[in-house]
């Protein structure tokens, strides 16, 4: 069953529901409102009635004169003795009582019986002597015209149910085709994507954003447009993946097919077959490492680290690579302790300093800075190269990105852009950022934010 029908079913059941008690409620209280008219009519001809008639000191009726029926609203009346003789009807017709049960009553009561095919309401009152009863009085109304209006209530709201109930499922059937016409554009575009495998599709909602139906599409679009995303970068990445193993894999079959040839091994080339399959153990394992830090399932080994101490032992070490070519120098440093992994917050320190000595030119200067900012401590690497083109800035972190002049791409062929990735990734396991600012022909600094540790850091 169709949701659309599921809804017309459950508002038309619950409208139902609610008719059916009004419905209920409605019968009972006309039903008891006739009733009591009835009541109040017997009562006041019973009253009448006493007024008429006169009982013997003795106990025995003497005389009981009856208004005539016409005036006493169609009431029947009957006097009977003690011995269950009848002294006087207005019904002379009938020889029994309206209500035998009734007539042993010491007190006055209302019933209802069927006599002869007539539905009646009957007042039996007891007629006493000083404390002695002697007869009983019975007035009885005929509910005919009670009945049938109850009957006729029934039947109004039996109708009037049915084609109120009718008429709801009619304007619910329709004004749901409009509401969930929406969702039947998501499946069908849904359906579209997956028989297309086109993700650039989107989904027009003409009404309130901010309703359920918006909000679902709204969420349904960002899926879409994160999908279009993750795909988009796995297909890059695969190509990516695919361009950067041609390379040393070409080396590596050139080497063995020049070997052959000569029939015996070359020290050169047995060096250069090695050195590829160093590049590629590499990539394998900075991808490796990757793919557990985008997870969230990065090997962390949390303890106290003296960050200053370990900016100084990166320092020094990539002095070494910078050389005499420019000038590698160290800012601002405070004393800072973060909670951490020191092997990978050193590999962090590692890339960021290496890929500015690689991309400043000669006589250049890169700059090592660290100091406490409110809560965290504030790393930064500033040099004076070219800088990055600003179409490239929202990239820099992204694997194996390729800018006409982005820096994750090594100049000598050695690099295969996934040093700043690596570097975004773990400074996020760390709880930190990073940020990156550029200016063309001016420089670019790299900024990495990290909690300073507290007192409860464990591993």
């Amino acid at each position: 069953m169709s949701l659309r029908a599921r809804l017309t079913l459950l508002y038309t059941t619950l409208l139902g529901g609610i008719l059916l008690l009004f419905g209920v409620t409605v019968y009972l209280f006309v039903g008891i409102l006739l009733t009591n008219q009835v009541d109040d009519n017997l009562v006041q001809t019973f009253e009448d009635i006493r007024t008429n008639t006169r009982l013997e000191s003795v106990g025995k009726i003497e005389v009981l004169r009856l208004p005539s029926l016409d005036l006493t609203g169609n009431v029947y009346a009957q006097a009977w003795d003690r011995s269950g003789q009848l002294h006087n009807s207005n019904v002379p017709e009938l020889k029994q009582p309206f209500d035998p049960i009734s007539m042993q009553s010491s007190t006055p009561l209302f019933s209802e019986v069927d006599l002869e095919g007539l539905h009646l309401r009957v007042l039996s009152v007891p007629l006493v002597v000083g404390e002695r009863p002697i007869g009983t009085l019975q007035m009885a109304s005929n509910l005919r015209m009670v009945d049938a209006t109850l009957n006729t209530l029934v039947t109004v709201l039996v109708v009037g149910s049915l084609i109120a109930m009718g008429m709801t499922a009619l304007v619910v059937w329709l004004s749901t085709r409009r509401a969930l016409a929406p969702l039947e554009a998501v499946t069908q575009t849904a359906l579209q994507i997956s028989r297309a495998d086109d993700l650039s599709r989107r989904i027009l909602y003409q009404g309130p954003p901010g309703d359920e139906v918006g909000q679902l599409i709204t969420a349904f679009n960002q899926t879409l447009a994160r999908l279009e995303n993750l795909f988009n970068t796995q297909r890059r990445f695969l190509a990516d993946v695919g361009h950067e193993l041609r390379t040393p894999l070409t080396v590596i079959k050139g080497n063995a097919e020049l070997m052959r040839r000569m029939g015996c091994s070359d020290e050169e080339s047995l060096e250069g077959i090695e050195n590829e399959v160093d590049r590629l153990t590499r990539m394998v394992g900075d991808l490796l490492l990757l793919a557990q830090a985008e997870s969230g399932k990065l090997p962390l080994d949390r303890r106290v680290v003296e960050l200053d101490t370990l900016v100084l032992e990166a320092l020094q070490q990539m002095r070494v690579l910078a050389g005499e070519r420019l000038s590698l120098k160290l800012g601002e440093i405070d004393q800072i302790q973060v909670c951490g992994d020191q092997d990978r917050l050193k590999q962090v320190l590692v890339n960021l300093i290496g890929n500015a000595i690689q991309y400043t030119p000669p006589g250049g200067e890169v700059i090592v800075g660290l100091e406490k900012s409110d809560s965290q401590a504030k790393l930064t690497v500033r040099d004076n190269g070219p800088g990055i083109p600003v179409e490239d800035l929202p990239h820099v972190f992204e694997r194996f990105y390729r800018g006409e002049k982005a820096r994750t791409r090594s100049r000598d062929g050695k690099g295969y852009g996934l040093g700043l990735s690596i570097a975004y990734w773990i400074v996020r396991n760390h709880e930190g950022r990073i940020e990156v600012d550029s200016k063309q022909g001016k420089g670019t600094t790299f900024c990495v934010w990290l909690p300073l540790a507290q007192k409860d850091c464990a591993g």
